[in-house]
């Protein structure tokens, strides 16, 4: 005897869903900001070129690494070898945290694959095996590209400091870019700090909290950053491709960067 959803007890419904909302929207959204963004960035990785302007330097080729770098903006590293380009070194481990992420999992598996495409939405796939084989298990090296991402988002915050530099290199300045990168090291730390990974790290295996004070207050402050995330994804990758073209468009002499002070 069938069970479960073909049941003899269960209604036979043919459409792939009862909803009347506008549910394909959302999905819809997700799917063309991701293209939209990750058409831009893949552009910006092998452009190879307008991503620094001294003192400024585009998130998606910082730390340079490799001997070819523009200026002094590079730290030699790795040998220049075409067609890799510094920001082809630095992109695998941001995009590979946002890849493995557990909020972009929901948006791309839904935008790209109809997995399903919303709730209460049926998918085409007749078989659901989850995330516990080839490839789809590999999602779970997730938390290493977190610990690892921690350490640009240092680098991403001192190129900001040093962005209250002249183009001479004389402190005490700031132009309208020190503020973009500013706001796109603060919006990466926040991406971090609300990722479901962080959170468990700080408290998830924790059987008393009474015995782990400080934990259990970093633990609270995650919490609230973690309901978050969602939109916090969203504003930092978005930010990212905005700080690349700032710093693009100010590099290629489209237009000046306006002073502060």
């Amino acid at each position: 005897m069938s069970t479960g959803v073909t049941g003899p007890t269960r209604a036979s419904i043919k459409p792939r869903t009862l909803r009347k909302d506008r549910w394909w929207l959302v999905p819809a959204a997700y799917g063309l900001t991701l293209a939209v963004v990750g058409i831009y960035l893949a552009y910006a990785v092998f452009v190879n070129a307008n991503y620094y302007w001294r003192p400024y330097i585009s998130p998606m080729y910082s730390p340079c690494l490799t001997g070819n770098c523009v200026g002094d903006s590079g730290w030699g590293w790795f040998p220049s070898i075409a067609p890799v380009t510094p920001a082809l070194i630095v992109i695998i481990f941001p995009a590979g945290l946002r890849a493995t992420c557990y909020y972009y999992r929901k948006a791309y598996y839904r935008s790209f694959f109809l997995s399903p495409p919303a709730c209460a939405v049926a998918e085409p796939a007749k078989s659901y095996r989850g995330e516990s084989r080839f490839p789809l298990i590999v999602q779970n090296v997730h938390r290493y590209f977190f610990y690892i991402t921690l350490l640009f988002n240092a680098v991403l915050t001192y190129d900001a400091v040093i962005g209250f530099q002249d183009h001479q290199g004389h402190w005490g300045h700031m132009g309208l870019g020190t503020l973009v990168l500013i706001i796109n090291a603060v919006l990466l730390w926040l991406y971090n700090l609300s990722c479901h990974s962080c959170r468990h790290a700080i408290g998830g295996r924790l059987r008393h909290f009474s015995k782990h004070p400080v934990r259990y207050k970093l633990w609270s402050m995650a919490t609230p950053l973690n309901a978050r995330h969602g939109q916090i994804a969203w504003a930092s990758l978005v930010w990212v491709a905005v700080t690349d073209l700032y710093i693009r468009l100010v590099a290629s002499g489209v237009f000046n960067d306006p002073r502060f002070f």
